[in-house]
């Protein structure tokens, strides 16, 4: 796809902050008809500037209200592929990256309670090559931002 334009950005930004908007909604708010919203969402879409839509849970209104941050140390070599893999059917771990330092990878992770994050934990270790974890378990969030 070509670079964006200022109205494919707008309507990327209306997206975000409501992605249950109709596309007759965000034309009103991008000047454009509901059919020409529709052919720029579809063409993002194709493209792979949108990659989805999807459905984006509280998980306190679970009750999974105990939060940690874990790093993971490898034995030897691990591709990210393959570590993306291993968490991804994992609920608890709600976002992982690979990072510099002497860790690994950096997980978040959402439980009810400190022995289901146990649980979650020891899944996470057996699930690929890893030498160890350290978690960090957050006491309050400070600042929490939606990311765009």
């Amino acid at each position: 796809m070509d670079r964006l334009d200022e109205t494919d950005e707008r309507i990327l930004a209306e997206l975000a902050d409501n992605a249950r908007a109709t596309f007759a909604e965000i034309g009103q708010q991008v000047n454009l008809s509901a059919p020409a919203v529709k052919r720029r969402v579809d063409r993002m879409l194709d493209s792979g500037v949108i990659k989805g839509f999807t459905t984006v849970i509280d998980r306190s209104a679970l009750g999974w209200t105990t939060e940690a941050f874990v790093q993971v140390f490898c034995h030897g070599t691990i591709a990210p592929t393959e570590l993306r893999a291993a968490w991804k059917d994992i609920p608890e771990v709600v976002s992982a990256a690979t990072v510099t330092g002497t860790s690994d990878a950096m997980l978040h992770v959402l439980a009810r309670d400190m022995r289901h994050l146990e649980e979650a934990l020891e899944r996470i270790r057996a699930s690929a090559d890893i030498e160890r974890s350290e978690s960090i378990v957050v006491l309050s969030n400070l600042i929490e931002r939606a990311s765009r």
